[in-house]
């Protein structure tokens, strides 16, 4: 199963901050560079032991502030937190027996510290909500390479990765360009790098990509697939994490390429993954057919990718009810277009997440509908 994400997407590839958040962002950072190294240090730590309890989704976490803080006036001196202000714990028995997400309570929990009216409280719980903003977007997340997406026809999400002319696969890689696999070698014979193919190397995280420009699959099995996906979703999520605790981040320039390198990734490669399904479930179904053994009915869940939520969705419809029917190819096609009218129609799905279902949907009535494929020239069969 792919994680899910439970937030839509907001159109823009690129969040255009204003300028009210830029200097937020400006005035965070100089705070936080204004504290000695320790305090920073300190800061980090505990900001990565949050993000590791964030992706563990931990019911309960302690997390420290450090015991003082140099605030934001003119004077520049360290100022203690009040006794007792410096241990902060989040999660209770009745968040645990509701499942209430970490996110929600840490972010609650960030914002009183913030309005506290104990002034160095209040520096301290904004400089581990910077330090730990940052640290999600710099540190906890790998970079990646250099992308451009392009927007497909009627669409608003850069998603297709643009081919550079003249594009080769290099004989001599980088680590950017390749995995790097530690495993029994010979002593003094380095490091085995396996090159990621060309079309990996278009999208952001290659070591992520599932499927080719041709829906070949890259990785071992479908399962493996879905695990990328999640991957994918994972990494997102994160970057949501950030922004719902501190929206200044959308300001940060390193903020804006992970989520357009990752948005236009996900999105095509879970696009990509929708339509090799579908082939293969018209594999099983011409089988089964040619096996007899789709006599007693047929009902079928055909996956696609939703861009709004970025999960991985099924249509479910009925092409033959329970029953000892035979079946004939001409069902399949009757099915996919009155589902093809129904979808077409329904507007809790975005224009372009409906434009890819109708797609599969055409796929699967093509390779079902007979007529198509024994045409027969009005004059043919005419007596002379």
């Amino acid at each position: 199963m792919t994680k899910k994400i439970h937030k839509k997407v907001d159109l823009q590839y690129l969040f255009e901050a204003d300028s009210t958040l830029q200097d937020e962002l400006v005035v965070e950072q100089a705070l936080y560079e204004k504290q000695p190294v320790w305090i920073q240090r300190f800061l980090d730590a505990e900001s990565q032991k949050m993000i590791d309890a964030i992706r563990k989704n931990q019911k309960q976490v302690v997390f420290s502030l450090p015991d003082q803080v140099i605030t934001d006036d003119a004077q520049g001196k360290l100022i203690p937190l009040p006794e007792g202000q410096r241990e902060q714990e989040i999660g209770s028995m009745m968040n645990r027996l509701i499942r209430t997400d970490l996110r929600f309570i840490l972010r609650q929990r960030l914002l009183e510290l913030i309005e506290s009216p104990q002034r160095s409280v209040s520096v301290a719980a904004r400089l581990f909500r910077y330090s730990l903003t940052m640290t999600i977007v710099h540190v906890a997340l790998p970079s990646g390479r250099n992308v451009k997406y392009q927007i497909p026809a009627g669409e608003e999400i850069p998603s297709n990765p643009i081919i550079e002319k003249g594009e080769k696969q290099s004989a001599i890689t980088q680590e950017s360009d390749a995995i790097v696999e530690n495993g029994s070698m010979e002593e003094n014979r380095g490091e085995y790098q396996r090159p990621f193919v060309p079309a990996a190397l278009r999208f952001y995280l290659p070591q992520w990509v599932i499927l080719d420009e041709n829906g070949k699959l890259l990785v071992q099995s479908v399962s493996s697939a879905e695990d990328h996906i999640s991957y994918m979703q994972s990494f997102l999520a994160m970057l949501h994490t950030a922004v719902s605790l501190a929206p200044y981040i959308i300001s940060d320039p390193e903020y804006q390429r992970k989520r357009y390198g990752m948005l236009g990734q996900l999105i095509n490669q879970g696009r990509a993954l929708a339509m090799y399904e579908t082939h293969e479930i018209i594999k099983i179904i011409k089988a089964r057919a040619a096996a007899s053994d789709l006599n007693r009915g047929l009902h079928l869940s055909l996956p696609y990718f939703d861009d709004q939520v970025l999960e991985m969705h099924t249509y479910d419809f009925e092409i033959i009810p329970a029953g000892r029917i035979l079946f004939v190819p001409a069902f399949v096609v009757r099915a996919t277009r009155e589902e093809s009218a129904k979808i077409a129609q329904d507007t809790r799905l975005s224009l372009s997440t409906r434009k890819y279902l109708l797609a599969e949907l055409s796929i699967l009535e093509k390779e079902f509908d007979t007529s198509r494929i024994n045409t027969v020239t009005p004059n043919s069969n005419r007596k002379r």
